[in-house]
């Protein structure tokens, strides 16, 4: 798409040049053949070398008002055309360019009056007028001035043959037509553009967001690890370390010191531990308890057009960093796949604290699906991959998921998690 656009600019300067190196060209000839026809010379060149100025400081003041590239308008358009409409807007620049192609076409009848020679700089202003006026004014314009052109030919030559009246005419109809061309190839460039900014976007926000995942997903497993491994080990010296006290009552009392020295080292470690887990849970449990963050997640819903609420049933009391963030995550699992899948326009979540553990009951009011059945394909239809992957991260703290739904009845997703004595 880049290489695309490109091109598409480099056309468009190009096309630009030719107009200039025509205009140019088209003056320089006008002007040797008026001399050479007997025309004054003082007068024809001076007047040659003054319309040539004009045009060159109109292109001078464009590529200084406006970047190249946005220009759509040869010399004078001091304004970024873009469609029809151009004047529309009462801009400075736009009357600028207004005013510059008045003089320009002065000057040009001016000359004309002079040699007929000149008169085939017509084309040029043809291929201007669309681009520095709304269409509804350009093509009138462009009309008058092939009757301007025609009336010159007759007046010079006292007569009109057809090569003068048709050649104005059918100059005047490509010149308007390259100009449409010109001006729908600019436009096509710009979108291309805007695309191909808006991709380069979304690529880069898809690069942020999978680069915090990852290092979300990667505190997660780091959590997990010091869990598994060092805060559990420091539990089981804590514990070996009490069993020894209580083994040895009648030991020296060195020996029970030392004993509670290391207990209270152990303990101080463990805490430590714990607090490094906390700072490695979710940034959404980071400040605030799991009922907080599921409640705000719950709160989040309405932006999709869900009435969702949420609900605690019994008593909250803090629970183990990776019974937080499994509970979390299969509420974020379970409310997308509301949102893609159910079509529904209800949703509650209740978080139930339980003597020997907690659940969590997510329930929508949607199309509902037989679990029993493979997932199918379909705009609507899910892949079974969530569901599965609730289930595992669920079983890694012990727990179990239960999904209850049929067809057109809604769904209820059930997630428990039994408590133990095991240090968190």
């Amino acid at each position: 798409m880049g290489d695309v656009a490109l091109s598409g600019s480099v056309a468009l300067v190009l096309l630009r040049r030719a107009e200039h190196i025509l205009f140019i060209g088209l003056l320089t000839v006008g002007a040797a053949r008026a001399v050479l026809d007997g025309r004054p010379a003082v007068v024809v060149l001076t007047g040659a070398l003054l319309l040539g100025a004009w045009y060159v400081l109109g292109v001078v003041v464009a590529q200084r008002t406006v970047p190249v590239t946005d220009l759509v308008t040869s010399p004078a358009g001091t304004v970024a055309h873009r469609g029809p409409g151009l004047l529309a807007g009462r801009t400075r620049a736009g009357w600028l360019g207004l005013a510059w192609l008045l003089v320009l076409t002065a000057g040009w009848a001016g000359l004309v009056v002079l040699s007929v020679d000149f008169v085939w700089l017509a084309f040029v202003l043809f291929l201007l007028y669309p681009q520095l006026l709304p269409l509804a004014g350009a093509l009138p314009a462009v009309a008058v001035l092939t009757a301007g052109v025609v009336t010159a030919f007759g007046l010079h030559r006292g007569r009109l043959d057809p090569a003068a009246v048709l050649g104005p005419v059918i100059g005047a109809a490509v010149a308007v037509v390259i100009t449409l061309v010109y001006q729908g190839l600019r436009r096509e460039t710009d979108i291309r553009d805007r695309l191909l900014a808006e991709l380069t976007a979304a690529q880069d926000q898809l690069a942020t967001t999978e680069r915090r995942a990852g290092t979300l997903a990667e505190r997660e497993r780091l959590a997990r690890e010091i869990h598994d491994t060092v805060a559990q080990s420091l539990s089981s010296i804590i514990l070996l370390l009490r069993a020894a006290r209580s083994a040895y009552p009648d030991a020296p009392a060195a020996a029970r010191h030392q004993l509670d020295t290391a207990t209270a080292a152990a303990h101080s470690a463990l805490d430590d531990t714990r607090r490094l887990v906390r700072a490695l849970a979710p940034a959404e449990l980071v400040g605030r308890s799991l009922p907080e963050a599921l409640r705000r997640l719950v709160d989040g819903t309405g932006e999709f057009g869900l009435d969702g609420r949420f609900t605690v049933e019994g008593e909250p009391a803090p629970l183990p960093t990776r019974i937080e963030v499994s509970l979390l995550r299969a509420a974020q699992e379970a409310l997308g796949n509301v949102r893609s899948h159910a079509a529904a326009r209800r949703v509650v979540v209740t978080l139930t604290y339980l003597p020997h553990a907690v659940s969590l009951d997510v329930a929508d009011d949607g199309r509902g699906f037989d679990p029993q059945l493979p997932a199918i394909s379909g705009p609507t239809a899910g892949t079974g991959l969530g569901l599965a992957a609730m289930r595992a991260r669920l079983a890694e703290v012990g727990g179990s998921l239960v999904v209850e739904s049929a067809p057109g009845q809604g769904t209820v997703l059930g997630a428990t998690v039994p408590l133990t004595d095991e240090v968190p």
